[in-house]
């Protein structure tokens, strides 16, 4: 039976051996309706969607239209055959057959006696023929290597698509290995398979392909076996296969397990199921046949790692193999399992990202959620598209759009925190010293009203937050220290700015913070006050599971009273450590950090009569810059107000317009990656593209109180009304009432 020394096998096309059953001609039923073309990149030169790839039931089954629509047909890229032969007469392959393919059991040419070697080398890369069926990886080179012992193959009859029982040696498979290595194949198929122990050489030759980065695809057999061919299950050895041998098994049209195919069994975690039954292809006379057998569901397989090949250079065949096993379809039991192993071939899934994302050229991290939460100062910002060229955990290049990761902050809740818990606060001065404490009492996560008596059961819940003391050094100096406290108030009780209790708070910087400490000085320089204040914090936390973000700020206050007018002017400078004027950018954007400088005016006006009039004035200039460039962005804020004590008799009314700060204009300049080099694993074009941070929205925010003291203490009515919240225009306006009574002891 032997021509030489080694193990024979045999054709993995049917139940022990050659094609399983007389092949049948291929049906010419209705076309079934075309799978609509995935989103790409790239529009193709032509149109891949044809009859003859609808006809091609394989290809349909792994959507290899995800590759072509790429441009992935297999160009450039070897892939070796070893089988029976090759007829070429049919012109499906012209052009495509290397000059290196050769006869590896003899000196008879390439020519195919048995139509097996034709009909799997058209499987995997048969030419394109109208609206006939065609190969997976269509403009591939075939590497011919026919391994049938001579003679072997009495039984084939030309014509009639009967298939014989070629015999094949192992030394003439190793040969095979050994041609395909030196000649630059990528994969090699081997739809044979054996049941004898695969003999040293063989090892040896397969060893040398894997070391080579060669990927081998061999079929699992068509014994209805647990487990697939001992030939087959060299995968499982880590020394030879490097993980770079597949099993093929095969799965029918609806995706189960066929009834031939040997099962994963001990070999699941290199075991991939492809389109095995009722495959269209030639046999050696040219005539189409229906196939069934492991033997095409190998070519399947060969063919789609040959258009990962092509599409993305930079693969070895380690990462190839590994890729179309990650990312096949789980069929089956959940995970991998003893049936279909890893699953069917999926070229939608092995096309897409896989793994962590990162910005090509720099690393950075891309998240597949959120790469950016703008600020309320950047309210409703139209950032446009943002396009980069990324690399995914195989170093593959894709183009991205992350104008849809860009978060908006939501509106800040102006209400609800000044209801969800109490906030008091105490100051005691000896006329030179003055200590104040802020107390606040732990309350449920929703707004409610709820009574503030002494008698209150959650009075020891209480517990101070925040706190500051001041002492006066000379007539002219003063200083303080705050803990969780900010220097700006401390700054306005000197410089006569504290307004009225307004209900609806104004961050100052648009977005909430919280200090953790802070200093200031003031110093009397004739009639001119010059404070000094310094203070860091954090601002809300920008992401959940984050820390919230650190800030430094400092300011120099300048101020005077004239009569009855108290006025100042300051600058302030504001650092961020991570954030710009609130807003985060991730690693994917740069990471942009801020620094601003904002020029502030405030006049209040009070007199005898119990009117009161104030003005600010806020506008600021912010120096971004991160990893992929920066930008200088402009901001404003305003308030104005008037209040009236005894309006009614012992009462007090005020009224405030206001607008929170806003991006005037202005944004970031990032000069982001578009184009990958694989050749040198770098990028070779880069493009700056702006990111507006200025909304189209802009807030008003109106408030009226009204407060009059009811007993021991003063009860406070508050109407607001907000247009544009967050300064985005496409929010209704948003209005509301709180009535307010405080206690003092």
């Amino acid at each position: 039976m032997m021509a030489c020394a080694g193990v024979t096998l045999s054709a993995c096309g049917g139940a022990g051996g050659g094609i399983q059953s007389t092949p049948t001609p291929p049906s010419t039923g209705t076309t079934p309706t075309p799978t609509p073309s995935p989103t790409s990149s790239a529009t193709p030169s032509q149109n891949y969607d044809t009859a003859g790839y609808r006809a091609t039931k394989g290809a349909v089954a792994m959507n290899a239209l995800a590759a072509y629509q790429r441009g992935a047909t297999g160009a450039g890229v070897t892939l070796g055959i070893i089988d029976s032969g090759l007829d070429t007469r049919t012109g499906l392959f012209n052009g495509r057959v290397s000059s290196a393919s050769a006869d590896v059991a003899g000196s008879r040419g390439t020519g195919d006696e048995d139509g097996h070697g034709t009909a799997v080398a058209f499987t995997a890369a048969g030419g394109r023929g109208g609206d006939l069926a065609q190969g997976v990886a269509f403009d591939s080179t075939l590497l011919i290597l026919r391994a049938d012992q001579p003679g072997s193959c009495t039984g084939s009859t030309s014509g009639n698509g009967l298939g014989g029982s070629c015999s094949f040696s192992s030394d003439a498979i190793a040969r095979g290995l050994d041609t395909a290595r030196v000649a630059g194949a990528r994969i090699v198929n081997i739809s044979l398979g054996s049941n004898d122990t695969p003999p040293a050489a063989l090892l040896a030759a397969i060893g040398r392909a894997t070391a080579a980065g060669m990927i081998i695809v061999i079929a699992a057999g068509n014994e209805s076996e647990s487990n697939p061919t001992l030939m087959a299950q060299i995968a499982n050895d880590a020394a030879v296969a490097r993980g770079q041998v597949i099993i093929a098994g095969s799965v029918g049209q609806t995706g189960t397990i066929s009834s031939f195919s040997n099962r994963a069994g001990q070999s699941a975690a290199h075991y991939l199921s492809a389109l095995g039954e009722r495959v269209e292809a030639p046999d050696e006379t040219g005539a189409r046949y229906l196939w069934s057998g492991t033997s095409f569901a190998a070519p399947q397989i060969s063919g789609a790692a040959a258009l990962l090949a092509q599409a993305f250079p930079n693969l070895t065949g380690a990462q190839i193999a590994d890729l179309l096993l990650r990312t096949a379809r789980d069929t089956g039991a959940t995970g991998i399992d003893d049936v279909y192993g890893r699953g069917t071939l999926d070229l939608t899934a092995a096309f897409q990202p896989v793994g962590a994302m990162s910005v090509a050229g720099t690393g950075n991290a891309i998240a597949m959620g959120i790469n950016a939460r703008l600020s309320p100062a950047m309210g409703d910002a139209r950032t446009g598209r943002v396009g980069l060229v990324a690399l995914d955990g195989y170093a593959r290049a894709y183009t991205l759009d992350l104008s849809g990761t860009i978060a908006r902050a939501s509106p800040r809740a102006m209400l609800s925190p000044a209801l969800l818990g109490r906030i008091e606060g105490a100051v005691v001065s000896d006329g030179t010293r003055s200590v104040a404490l802020t107390s606040a009492m732990q309350m449920p996560s929703e707004a409610r009203l709820r009574s503030t008596l002494p008698a209150d059961a959650a009075a020891p819940g209480r517990r101070i937050v925040a706190g500051s003391v001041t002492q006066s050094l000379t007539p002219a100096t003063a200083i303080g220290v705050g803990f969780a406290s900010g220097g700006d108030a401390m700054v306005a009780g000197w410089t006569g700015q504290a307004g009225a209790a307004f209900l609806l708070t104004d961050p100052g910087f648009g977005v909430d913070r919280a200090a953790t400490a802070s200093v200031a000085m003031r110093h009397m320089v004739g009639r001119i006050g010059v404070s000094v204040m310094a203070e860091s914090g954090r601002f809300a936390a920008t992401m959940p599971g984050t820390a919230p973000p650190r800030y430094d700020q400092s300011a120099v206050t300048l101020d005077r009273r004239i009569g009855d007018v108290a006025a100042t002017l300051g600058m302030t400078r504001l650092a961020e450590r991570s954030t710009v004027l609130g807003g985060w950018f991730g690693g994917a954007l740069g990471q942009a950090r801020g620094v601003s400088w904002f020029a502030d005016a405030a006049a209040r006006w009070r007199n005898s009569g119990g009117w009161t009039l104030g003005a600010r004035w806020r506008s600021g200039w912010t120096r971004a810059q991160g990893d992929l460039g920066g930008g200088l962005l402009q901001s404003r804020s305003w308030s104005v107000e008037a209040g009236k004590n005894g309006l009614f008799g012992h009462d007090r009314f005020d009224l405030r317009v206001s607008q929170p700060l806003r991006v005037d204009s202005g944004g970031l300049d990032l000069r982001f990656p578009t184009h990958w080099d694989y050749t040198r694993s770098s990028v070779d074009g880069w493009t700056t593209d702006r990111l507006s941070l200025a909304p189209g929205g802009r807030e008003l925010l109106v408030e009226a109180r009204h407060g009059v003291m009811v007993g021991a203490g003063e009860l406070s009515t508050h109407l607001f009304w907000r247009r544009d919240p967050g300064h985005i225009a496409a929010l209704p306006p948003e209005r509301g009432v709180a009535m307010k009574y405080g206690l003092t002891f």
